[in-house]
C-alpha cells in the first residue's frame, strides 16, 4: 500500500495548534509585562510577594490555632478539676453518712450532710449535746474534710 505524500493543507493543520500555543504564550507574556509596568514589580517579585503573604497568613492561622488549643486545654483541665471537687464532695458526704450510720445513737437518715469544697455542714435533730459533738467529730475524721459546720439541734425527743 502506497502512502500519499502530505499536502500543503495537512502541513498547516499540524502546525496550527503549535502556532496558537506560541501566540497565547506571547500574549500572556505581554499582558504580564504590561502589569509589571504599572507597579514596577516583575512577575517573579509578584509571585515571591504572594508566597510571602500566604506564608504569613499560614503562620498567623497556626498561632491562632495553637492559642485556641491552649485555651481549650486550660478550660478542660479547669472543668476536670471542678468535676473532681464535686465528686470529692459527694464522696465526703457519703463517708460522713456511713460514719453516722455506724453510731447507734445517731440517725444517718435524719441528719442532713452537705459538703462544698471540703466544708461539711450537718443539719437535723440529735437527742443530746454529746450526740451533737460526736456527729461533728465523725465528720471531721473523714479524709478530705477541711471543716465542719455543726448546725445539729438538740431535741430530747429525737430518735438516734
Amino acid at each position: 500500500m502506497a502512502h500519499a505524500a502530505p499536502t500543503r493543507s495537512d502541513s498547516r493543520a499540524r502546525h496550527t495548534p503549535r502556532a496558537i500555543a506560541i501566540l497565547t504564550a506571547t500574549a500572556l507574556a505581554f499582558g504580564l509585562a504590561a502589569c509589571d509596568r504599572q507597579d514596577g514589580q516583575t512577575v517573579g517579585q509578584k509571585i515571591d510577594a504572594t508566597i510571602e503573604r500566604t506564608g504569613d497568613a499560614a503562620s498567623d492561622a497556626q498561632r491562632r490555632m495553637e492559642a485556641a488549643a491552649t485555651e481549650a486545654g486550660q478550660a478542660s483541665r479547669q472543668a476536670a478539676a471542678r468535676a473532681a471537687e464535686v465528686m470529692d464532695d459527694a464522696g465526703i458526704s457519703a463517708k460522713v453518712k456511713a460514719g453516722l450510720a455506724q453510731d447507734a445513737e445517731l440517725s444517718a437518715i435524719k441528719i442532713d450532710v452537705d459538703t462544698r469544697n471540703g466544708i461539711v455542714t450537718l443539719n437535723g435533730p440529735v437527742k443530746n449535746e454529746v450526740a451533737r459533738e460526736r456527729a461533728a467529730r465523725i465528720a471531721q475524721e473523714v479524709k478530705g474534710v477541711n471543716s465542719v459546720v455543726n448546725q445539729l439541734t438538740v431535741s430530747p425527743g429525737a430518735v438516734g
